[in-house]
């Protein structure tokens, strides 16, 4: 199971009606935050960067035993 860590952020009152504003990614506030935040780091090759290097690990570990 997957670690789970809550994260509080600030967001001044243009940064909230354009998360107001925003359709498609929740209906929650702090599912926005995060979906819009994995949407960036997809974007920018983060999460593919991220992947490789699990699957790196997985596999030298799997070695080993």
């Amino acid at each position: 199971m997957a670690k789970i860590k809550r994260v509080s952020i600030s967001l001044d009152e243009e940064q909230v009606k354009l998360l107001d504003f925003v359709k498609g990614f929740g209906t929650k506030d702090a599912e926005k935050v995060k979906n819009i935040l994995m949407s960036y780091l997809s974007e920018k090759g983060y999460l593919i960067e991220f992947n490789k290097k699990k699957f790196q690990k997985s596999q030298k570990g799997g070695e080993q035993k």
